[in-house]
């Protein structure tokens, strides 16, 4: 993480022509980029956001119990949630563009903590779509992977991939810290102090983001962490929406993006959607306490951290479709296996799907954005968006359709084994990529 003295200092900067003095030169070589930083705040910042990603599925049975709504309802305000998620992404990222990302930053995180406070004196299924399903998922999309996206393209130009993994994980970490006291407030106090406690976490943030983050090196003078010149700020770029549009429509004229946008979607619906939505009230149907069940995701967490980096570090050295078609491909064989672990108490099986399964969760991002980079140039970030929205929306309708099936079957057996067969179905689709970027474009190369 050291960044020498480069030959060409960009404006702003402390260095002066001639030779220095050799104690300023050891400085000079040691001094930590300020692209560093910046991602620690990012990753910081999306810590305190990812409060929220821990709640829905602690809600499915307390909701179920207090209302009498059903598992399909309560899913529905899910699917609403993560649809919105992903869709807000990618105008999320052009409105950084024109407006910065410290201010739609600072944004999302107020809407995420009304909608989530909302929710304390709902008493109708409306209410719950409206705070949980619109305002949080409205709030939770502008603070989606296309911040960390924007993030990495703006103050990188090597080392992309590990900043990548590292931010993306940064999601699992907030799962990780959260998720344990969360399902401890439910199971003592009820959902409603969990509620609150996600919006304290997320309104705790916006201060912290409003000092601290910056939105372009140009602001503090500095230069993208590897790049050999000076990088002047752009002006904002207006017409967020239409622009957002317009690279939407010019990528889905292109294969390359239905590819990407279809195995992503198959991520999400065996993550968010899946996993993170549906996992402990199905753990609880085998007699499982929901603490423990709860705390099995956070242990998800703490391996998908290790995961979601070490992939970063991958698509930095390997070819990023194999690496996607890799891990597909073993997470649909662990689903497969997992009706045959769900029991009353921990035992080994278990404990490896977890982690098996934890360092495969994200590790699909870094090489995803990898591709959208190498085929979408300058467009990236905006089209890793739309990838984004497919996931979520992929995430959505599972959410949905596993509470449905459980309503329907009295079980989740069904709807883990179509999900690994679709995890199958996205490993071919990835292999299947074409390497050539697209033409009229402007290809980045992956650092």
């Amino acid at each position: 993480m050291t960044q020498t003295t480069d030959a060409t200092p960009g404006p702003g900067t402390a260095e002066e022509p001639g030779p220095a003095p050799s104690g300023r030169s050891r400085r000079s070589r040691t001094r930590i980029n300020r692209a560093w930083f910046v991602a620690a705040v990012t990753f910081v910042t999306i810590i305190g956001a990812a409060a929220f990603r821990s709640l829905p599925g602690l809600l499915i049975d307390p909701l179920h119990q207090e209302f009498g709504w059903s598992r399909g309802t309560i899913g529905a305000a899910a699917s609403i949630n993560l649809a919105l998620y992903g869709l807000t992404a990618p105008f999320a990222a052009a409105l950084m563009d024109r407006f910065g990302i410290r201010r739609v930053v600072a944004v999302a995180l107020t809407v995420i903590a009304l909608g989530s406070g909302l929710t304390v004196w709902m008493t109708a299924p409306w209410q719950l779509l409206l705070c949980w399903g619109l305002l949080v998922g409205l709030g939770s999309g502008s603070m989606a992977l296309a911040f960390a996206a924007t993030v990495t393209n703006r103050w990188f130009t090597a080392r992309k991939g590990l900043v990548t993994g590292i931010l993306t994980a940064a999601s699992a970490s907030g799962q990780l810290i959260f998720l344990p006291l969360l399902s401890w407030i439910v199971e003592e106090h009820s959902w409603r102090p969990a509620a609150v406690t996600v919006s304290l976490a997320a309104l705790a943030v916006v201060p912290f983001v409003w000092l601290l983050l910056r939105d372009h090196p140009a602001d503090v003078g500095a230069k993208p962490y590897g790049a050999s010149e000076f990088v002047p700020k752009p002006e904002p770029v207006t017409g967020a929406a239409r622009r957002t549009v317009s690279v939407l429509f010019k990528a889905v004229r292109t294969g390359p993006f239905w590819l990407l946008a279809g195995t992503f979607a198959i991520c999400g619906a065996s993550t968010n959607g899946l996993i993170q939505t549906h996992f402990v009230p199905a753990a609880h149907d085998h007699g499982m306490p929901i603490t423990a069940a709860a705390s099995l995701l956070a242990v998800i967490g703490v391996f998908d951290v290790v995961g979601t980096i070490a992939s970063g570090w991958f698509t930095d050295r390997f070819e990023p479709r194999r690496l996607l078609a890799v891990y597909y491909a073993l997470r649909g064989i662990s689903l497969l296996f997992l009706p045959m672990l769900l029991a009353p108490t921990v035992h080994p099986p278990m404990l490896f799907f977890i982690v098996f399964y934890g360092l495969d969760w994200v590790a699909t991002v870094p090489p995803t954005l990898a591709l959208c980079r190498e085929q979408y140039g300058e467009d990236s970030a905006i089209v890793f968006g739309w990838v984004l929205a497919s996931h979520q929306i992929g995430a959505a309708l599972v959410a949905f359709l596993g509470g449905v099936a459980r309503d329907a079957f009295g079980s989740y057996d069904m709807v883990w084994y179509v999900a690994g067969a679709l995890c199958a179905v996205a490993a071919l689709m990835a292999l299947v990529i074409r390497r050539r970027p697209v033409a009229g474009t402007a290809p980045v190369a992956v650092a």
